[in-house]
């Protein structure tokens, strides 16, 4: 056989019988040579208008109607067709079968290079990261989102679709603050899920709340009213689900806008690990991508016209601008995830003394597939640059440290340089970035006046003065009283305890639902 026969593809062009090929050669090398253990895979190829179409519903094969993705759409369509944007060259869902969603437009190394990077790169990390493996079920997500299309339909047409248009906005507004964050939660089944949500459209007189007896009818106080412990024991509180706490004990929701909340509620918890992997999981497909394309070369498998091709696109995914470049926004996951699965490689198979003295857990032991594939297992974002982020890579990317805290300095200090301090004070800093307990916002349901006008009560523990934006906390509290029926207060608090700000919002008469 010559090297021109053990061709996958000749020049640009691919037709299915290619990309099949392309498929089976990527996945000896991914199984094989590299250990990965994948889900089965499902590719799909798919239109510019289908991309577009992907984005505006956050890529998911099967969504339910809103308003806001048709709006995305329209504005992500015109950005593309006047060349203010272009679109990714695949989108892969976390599913079992994993869904690969190819560009017709790619050429055929293109094609070659995503199915790597998808099928086998982002594959690997969804079906063996802890994250993925604690929060989200990817056997029974795509039926599960078939049933919550089919049910937001129906709910349309018995109930209105602006009844239920304004529920799903309260929802999404609050989307963010609907999920489950750390471990000891079961598992979620989405499958047992589904069978559930029938049972409770069958026995809708169960979602009653005993507790709301204890609520005075009147402008008369009950004499015997619940301590406060005991209260919030019933109330389950503090409850950091604000989407859970509605769903289970807000007294005017109607069943159906409870299983609305409860989707919306399900969905978020299924992207909850994506939000928190984004480096780790696109460094593991970006690594694993530049593998199998390198092999394939090696092998003969690909022409090296087509591996130049290959070298420019990837080449421009891991394009670090500098601090000073206009187009600078923080660091790119492919670049700095990439750069660490290279640099892992590297201590795993030819450390220096600086590597030995940093990880000498790892330093020369030669495996390093086996050292990477405990990591993409193992870690998240946060922890994995605390931990693996080497002195030779801070000086590669140049990092250094700004401290700007008006309350401790009249200016901006440059608070860690390369020495053996700052890098890791470096590390830390940068780990902190990741840290979904610093960068998200603490807020949690304390109390509810049940002896009074039942006002919810929340509280927002401030950290490093990093206090909510006015508009932003004013907008999402009315969805907050709007599903709550009754007014809703929200205090942001220091450290100490000490009161630095109060939102309240009055609920709005919403549209009636049939």
């Amino acid at each position: 056989m010559t090297a021109t026969d053990q061709l996958l593809f000749r020049g640009a062009d691919w037709d299915f019988p290619a990309l099949q090929r392309v498929h089976d050669a990527c996945e000896g090398i991914a199984l094989k040579e590299l250990g990965l253990n994948v889900y089965p895979n499902q590719i799909e190829v798919i239109t510019a208008e289908q991309m577009l179409d992907a984005y505006s519903s956050v890529g998911m094969p099967l969504y339910y109607k809103h308003w806001s993705f048709g709006k995305h759409f329209a504005y992500q369509e015109a950005s593309y067709r006047k060349g203010l944007m272009g679109l990714a060259y695949e989108i892969v869902i976390n599913s079992s079968p994993c869904i690969s969603y190819l560009m017709e437009e790619n050429t055929a190394t293109m094609q070659t290079l995503v199915i790597a990077h998808a099928a086998f790169g982002h594959n690997h990390f969804f079906k063996n990261n802890y994250l993925f493996r604690q929060w989200t079920d990817a056997d029974g997500i795509l039926d599960y989102l078939e049933f919550a299309k089919s049910y937001v339909t129906q709910c349309e047409e018995r109930h209105g679709r602006q009844a239920v248009e304004q529920t799903l906005d309260a929802a999404h507004a609050l989307m963010s603050h609907g999920i489950d964050r750390y471990p000891g939660k079961k598992k979620l089944d989405l499958r047992a899920e589904e069978k559930r949500a029938g049972k409770r459209r069958m026995h809708e007189e169960g979602t009653f709340n005993d507790l709301w007896r204890t609520v005075p009818s009147g402008p008369a106080k009950s004499d015997v009213l619940l301590n406060v412990g005991r209260r919030q024991n019933l109330l389950g509180l503090p409850q950091e689900n604000l989407l859970y706490f509605l769903e289970k004990t807000a007294p005017r929701l109607a069943p159906w806008q409870r299983e609305l909340l409860r989707i919306v509620r399900h969905i978020a918890q299924y992207f909850y690990p994506q939000s928190q992997t984004k480096v780790m999981n696109e460094g593991t497909a970006t690594y694993v991508h530049y593998r199998i394309m390198n092999r394939l070369h090696e092998q003969g498998r690909i022409s090296d016209g087509n591996f130049l091709e290959f070298l420019q696109s990837h080449t421009n995914v891991v394009f670090q601008p500098d601090f000073d470049n206009p187009h600078y926004s923080g660091f790119n996951p492919y670049a700095l995830g990439f750069a660490m699965m290279q640099d892992i490689e590297r201590i795993v198979t030819c450390p220096d003394e600086e590597d030995r003295e940093w990880f000498p857990d790892i330093a020369g032991t030669g495996d390093a597939m086996a050292v990477l594939r405990s990591v993409w297992t193992d870690y998240r974002d946060e922890s994995f640059i605390s931990q693996f982020l080497s002195p030779r890579l801070m000086r590669h990317f140049r990092m250094f440290h700004l401290h700007d805290d008006p309350a401790e300095s009249a200016g901006i200090l440059v608070d860690a340089i390369h020495d053996e301090r700052g890098y890791r004070r470096l590390r830390r800093e940068l780990a902190r970035q990741y840290d979904v307990g610093f960068i998200d916002a603490n807020i949690e349901v304390v109390d509810v006046d049940l002896a009074g006008d039942r006002r919810l009560m929340l509280r927002h523990v401030v950290l490093k003065g990093a206090q909510l934006s006015e508009v932003d906390a004013r907008r999402v509290l009315q969805h907050l009283a709007d599903l709550w029926s009754y007014d809703v207060s929200l205090v942001e608090v220091d450290a100490s305890g000490t009161v630095l700000k109060e939102h309240v919002a009055n609920p709005r008469k919403l549209a009636a639902a049939a």
